[in-house]
């Protein structure tokens, strides 16, 4: 049954809406929920929180084997201890020349090769060997350098009483002994060792240390803390000694970068002191702290991102720290480590160090107060990506840690993470899936994608996404990973949230293979619960308030045929897990939330109601044999108790298909077994599952056959107790039914039963004044029921006569009945009502009463409820 409003066809609406969206009125509001042919709601799929933060969660398709790990092991020696360096990527071409065999030589070439000699004297061997012994201990220790290099005449001098007590001299010797080994170009001796001194150097070096320790902010510690890592030798080294001592991997970089002696005093006096404590600092606290004192003299002196002298050493002693295990050291740690641009694998172990510590959502705090984020935004905008995707993945995936922190998640947003995570995404999508990192690549989508999942959810976000065109590189990806289980689920998880907001469903739609590559992941991952259900519920708002999507939709090729495949495949799913919990339990209880399995059912069938509303779309699934006959498996294997809105849904698409009249409508042809289905809802307690029922038999009881079995099985009762629900819409739908079984007029005295007619008039002085479409359905059941009356006095008790004769005159006067203060839509949507629905039906029916009688035919309704 349908008011004559619904017979207008309904305008296709774009997507789009302005930043400010257009409220609807309320007159469009009640003209939605009077509907006919009405679109169904859900909630969006929930996705649980993971009790872990791990590089893939326990979803995820990846074996252990085909995956990074998310748990290792990091130490100083994890680190190169070389400086860093970009690997340039390049294969060097072998060289031309051929060496030659040394069959016989000349003068010449007998001039230029030594041959071993012997020793001359055992005791200098003997000499040498126990200086390197003791350079080795020292350096498999960990240190470059022992404490401090004593020149010959430093046993007579002190810089102050705080300075080191003089070392033996033993040690002396082993001081010179390194020295030696460095400065090949040494030509004096001692013990037989060379050795570089000179006036100069010592003054030089008594003037720096008494600088340092007058000047440095930083005092040493030596007491004891029960925050103490373990005894460290120290290394007071100037900068001079520095570069000759520094690694070997390191210090031929080193030398070879020009410093200005003001760069070098800089060094000497606020840098290296600090080095100092962290080399010889026991308690974290006081190490953290020198580390922000690090940080600070080290952007003052604009030493980040460029090489300088003692670099090398600098960057050793910051992984040496690593072994601590602090995380609050480690931040600090890794926040210098970045800062000072490191490469290849030390800028790996460092991502592996945030990611390590970002694994604890409660060092969150600590990486905001850190300010960390800057830093790993920046290795995703400046570092090569072909070169370092396996720092990028640690790195993003650090970021998606604590992106689940709502602070930090606003702060990644200020700082244009989704700018650059959409640009990340296009460099990613430019390498083709012929190249050897195309796989591993993967790994660092999911990381990616589910960032970008977290990041929707704020506004800013999404205005932003729509800004730089990241809906289309989205689209780009899933069409490229068609078969990575874990980026299409984060993909769809992305487009489930856009897809409950307008503007973002016209984002959506305006990709050209937007609903084949839907139908194509439906397809693959037909069994991947979690990643179909977030289609067909994409799917479900896209089609919902669209009728050119619903069209496009079904026209592409295998769409019914999918629909129809994966209802049968979670129908039998949910038959089969129904019957083995029957079995295995005596009690049942009832559900706080649907499974899985009928949530995809519930988001499926929602999917189908809102395509019936195009009418081509609509009468071809009401003469769909498998459609229909899934319906109707829900309707008889689930209660309304079992799964609510399955049920309710599954009713409400059974009416917007019962609408159709076509030639081969199944609704038709099942229309009695429905109708029996129909009286478990309507005899249930629930009222959005009793009004549902209702407007279906809206529908059927335009067929004579429903008609009977409304009056065999005494439906009507039921439609005559609901005209007191006090419910308008439960009112009007009963009316409906009420209407079209008065066309017969065998059935008419059915409204004397219960009371209906009195009911009826208590309804039109009720809601007639604020609802002109049930007003009128009222006077048309009414005049239908008071056809050939001989007088009034036969068909209405008096009562109901007088009540009728001033209800409907205070109704027909414009002025009263239109002065209810709505708005101006409203009270506009109210006047076209009063003027072309109710006002011709209560004239005629208020005449006939006053006349008595009349020979009109009776009213008949062609539509649904």
């Amino acid at each position: 049954m349908q008011s004559s409003k619904n017979k207008n066809v309904e305008k296709s609406e774009p997507f789009y809406r302005p930043s400010v969206p257009k409220q609807k009125t309320s007159a469009e509001i009640i003209n939605e929920a009077r509907n006919a042919l009405r679109t169904l709601r859900t909630q969006r799929p929930f996705t649980p929180r993971e009790d872990q933060r791990k590089l893939f969660g326990s979803a995820s398709s990846r074996t252990p084997d085909n995956r990074p790990p998310s748990t290792f092991s990091l130490h100083a020696s994890s680190f190169e201890s070389g400086d860093s360096r970009l690997v340039s990527g390049t294969r060097l071409s072998p060289l031309d020349h051929k060496p030659k065999l040394l069959s016989s030589s000349t003068k010449d070439e007998d001039s230029s090769i030594s041959f071993p000699k012997p020793p001359v004297n055992p005791v200098e061997v003997r000499k040498v060997s126990s200086a390197r012994a003791r350079l080795c201990r020292t350096a498999s220790q960990g240190y470059l350098l022992p404490d401090k290099i004593f020149l010959p005449d430093e046993n007579k001098e002190q810089v102050n009483s705080e300075e080191p007590a003089p070392m033996d001299n033993l040690s002396r010797r082993s001081n010179r002994s390194y020295l030696a080994e460095l400065n090949p170009r040494s030509s004096a001796k001692d013990d037989g060792i060379p050795l570089v001194y000179n006036e100069h150097n010592k003054a030089e070096e008594q003037d720096f240390l008494k600088g340092a320790v007058t000047t440095s902010p930083l005092q040493f510690k030596s007491g004891s803390d029960q925050n103490k890592i373990g005894d460290k030798p120290s290394s007071n080294l100037s900068l001079t000694d520095w570069n000759k001592s520094g690694n070997k991997a390191g210090s031929e970089d080193d030398s070879r970068v020009n410093e200005t002696e003001e760069e070098e005093n800089y060094w000497n006096v606020k840098i290296l002191p600090i080095v100092y404590e962290l080399e010889n600092e026991d308690n974290i606290e006081n190490l953290c702290l020198a580390c922000t004192s690090l940080h600070e003299a080290l952007e003052e002196g604009n030493m980040f991102g460029k090489k300088f002298k003692g670099r090398s050493v600098l960057l050793k002693t910051l992984y040496k720290l690593v072994d601590i295990g602090s995380e609050p050291l480690g931040l600090k740690l890794a926040k210098i480590i970045l800062a000072l641009k490191v490469s290849g694998k030390n800028l790996l172990n460092v991502c592996k160090l945030v990611f390590k510590i970002s694994r604890n959502e409660k060092n969150d705090s600590l990486i905001q107060t850190d300010g960390l984020l800057d830093s790993l935004l920046e290795i995703l905008r400046i570092e090569d990506l072909h070169t370092n995707h396996e720092a990028f993945l640690y790195c993003t995936g650090a970021i998606k840690f604590i992106s689940g922190n709502a602070v930090l998640l606003n702060e990644l947003a200020n700082k244009g993470g989704v700018e650059i995570m959409f640009q990340l995404m296009k460099r990613i999508n430019n390498i083709k899936e012929n190249d050897t990192c195309f796989s591993n690549l993967g790994h660092l989508l999911v990381q990616l994608t589910a960032t970008l999942r977290n990041l929707i959810d704020l506004p800013r976000s999404r205005c932003q996404l729509l800004c730089c065109s990241a809906v289309s590189e989205l689209w780009v990806v899933l069409e490229q990973r068609l078969n990575d289980k874990d980026i299409c689920t984060n993909i769809v998880r992305i487009f489930s949230k856009l897809s409950s907001y307008n503007d973002c469903c016209a984002a959506l739609a305006d990709y050209s293979r937007c609903y084949v590559l839907f139908l194509a992941l439906l397809n693959k991952h037909q069994k991947k619960q979690d990643l179909v259900v977030r289609v067909v519920f994409i799917l479900g708002n896209l089609t919902a308030k669209n009728n050119q999507a619903r069209e496009q939709f079904f026209k592409e090729k295998g769409s019914a045929d999918t629909l129809i495949s994966l209802f049968q495949t979670y129908n039998e799913l949910d038959l089969n897990a129904k019957k083995e919990k029957h079995e295995g339990e005596q009690n049942k209880t009832k559900q706080k939330h649907p499974s899985e399995g009928d949530d995809i059912l519930i988001k499926l069938i929602r999917v189908l109601a809102n395509l019936s509303i195009h009418p081509s779309v609509g009468a071809a699934l009401a003469a769909n044999h498998h459609v229909v006959a899934l319906l109707i498996t829900v309707l008889e294997y689930k209660s309304i108790d079992d799964c609510e809105e399955l049920v309710i849904n599954a009713t409400a698409t059974i009416n917007n298909l019962s609408y159709y009249k076509v030639r081969n409508s199944v609704i038709e042809d099942k229309k009695l077994h429905i109708a029996e289905l129909l009286l478990k809802l309507l005899m249930s307690s629930n009222m959005d599952g009793i009004l549902e029922a209702v407007r279906v038999f809206g529908n059927l009881s335009q067929y004579f056959e429903i008609c009977d079995f409304i009056i065999q099985r005494k439906v009507y009762k039921f439609m005559v107790a609901l005209l007191d629900a006090k419910h308008q819409d439960v009112c009007f739908s009963a009316c409906g039914v009420l209407l079209n079984l008065t066309v017969d007029k065998n059935k008419r005295p059915i409204l004397k039963e219960g009371g209906g007619i009195k009911k009826l008039v208590d309804c039109l002085r009720d809601f007639g004044p604020t609802d002109w479409q049930l007003a009128c359905l009222v006077c048309k059941t009414l005049w239908n029921y008071s056809e050939n009356i001989a007088s009034a006095a036969s068909c209405f008790e008096d009562d109901d006569i007088n009540t009728l004769l001033v209800l409907l005159a205070s109704l027909l006067d414009e002025e009263l009945a239109l002065d209810y203060g709505f708005d101006r839509d409203l009270r506009n949507y109210h006047k076209l009502c009063w003027e072309t629905e109710f006002k011709p039906v209560a004239q005629k029916l208020l005449k006939r009463i006053q006349n008595h009688h009349s020979i009109l035919q009776p009213i008949t309704i062609t539509g649904g409820c």
